[in-house]
């Protein structure tokens, strides 16, 4: 009897899932195997082929979903990328430009004081006139204990073009735009397999995916295709990383700015200068911090070296 037992045993496992698939009810007539009770097997899968074969969408067996960003933005060239770059300090101060003009009619800036526009290369003369344009409501009430305006000053920060959020969101039809301080860090397409593995070694140090995705953003508006349905009130953009579309309009154009230094007045320039001025923005001591970093891997090196010098003079008389 002990001797079977584990033979029973052995055998009602093997035969327990043919048994089960033996008591399954057969599939009724005209449903696809492996297809939910009661769908309807082709419902969806017409759309989703279409978003699929036309606009980026990436196939997982039989059905397809959407993966945003639709198209991933080009990578660009800048003079802040890899261990030696640096700030060009013209560009930076057409991106100021850009902004000031075209983006603060939406978009705030809240985490950015005039005074830090004095590594941009300007004076504290035109820092000073650069903060008297604004209006800023000042933090502490008058003797009356009433709030007041007055002229900015290098220690304020830059004033948002709306008293708050709902007010933004109130006056552009429910979309809040979002603050530009750190969007450039905040925003990014991920580069995949294998190239991210690439972005740790010293001559690489990919950081500008922020640029590269606010460039394309900036330069991708087209025109929707024909199986491509958008709300109302949005703008087709294949760049944009959460959709099909935005609530933003184009909002560069050739000859909207006209620059100081005799830059091309173009769209394609507007964007750049920006997209560089944002990444400022976003991590204004990158170069210092580039910098720190080199001279602290001569160092490391340097001191490896000399533990393995010191270790072959100490243990060079001792038998191994």
């Amino acid at each position: 009897m002990r001797k079977l037992l584990p033979a029973l045993l052995v055998a009602g496992v093997v035969m327990s899932p043919a048994l089960g698939r033996a008591q399954e009810p057969a599939a009724p007539a005209g449903q696809i195997v492996g297809d939910a009770p009661g769908e309807a097997p082709d419902a969806t899968r017409g759309t989703e082929q279409a978003v699929a074969e036309g606009h980026g969408g990436e196939a997982g067996g039989e059905h397809a979903t959407p993966h945003y960003p639709l198209k991933k933005p080009a990578e660009l060239s800048w003079t802040f990328a890899g261990p030696f770059g640096h700030w060009d300090l013209g560009q930076l101060q057409r991106g100021l430009k850009v902004y000031k003009e075209v983006c603060s009619n939406c978009h705030s800036m809240n985490l950015v004081s005039f005074r830090n526009f004095s590594a941009l290369g300007y004076s504290d003369e035109q820092v000073r006139a650069l903060a008297a344009e604004y209006q800023i409501t000042d933090p502490a009430p008058n003797a009356q204990g009433e709030m007041f305006q007055r002229a900015g000053i290098p220690s304020d920060r830059l004033p948002s073009p709306y008293p708050n959020p709902e007010a933004a969101a109130a006056a552009l039809g429910g979309a809040h735009p979002p603050d530009l301080s750190l969007i450039a860090k905040a925003r990014s397409v991920e580069r995949g397999f294998p190239r991210f593995l690439l972005d740790i070694f010293p001559w690489s140090q990919y950081a500008e995916g922020g640029p590269d995705y606010i460039h394309a953003l900036l330069t991708g508006y087209e025109q929707a295709p024909a199986n491509v349905t958008i709300q109302p009130g949005t703008y087709y953009n294949p760049h944009f990383i959460s959709g099909p579309a935005l609530a933003m309009a184009p909002p560069l154009s050739d000859g909207q700015v006209t620059y100081d230094d005799g830059a091309p007045a173009t769209m394609e320039q507007y964007s750049r200068d920006v997209s560089a001025f944002l990444m400022w923005t976003a991590e204004p001591h990158l170069v210092e911090r580039k910098a720190t970093g080199f001279v602290v891997m001569i160092f490391l090196i340097g001191f490896a070296i000399m533990l393995y010098l010191v270790k072959r003079r100490v243990w060079a008389d001792t038998p191994h």
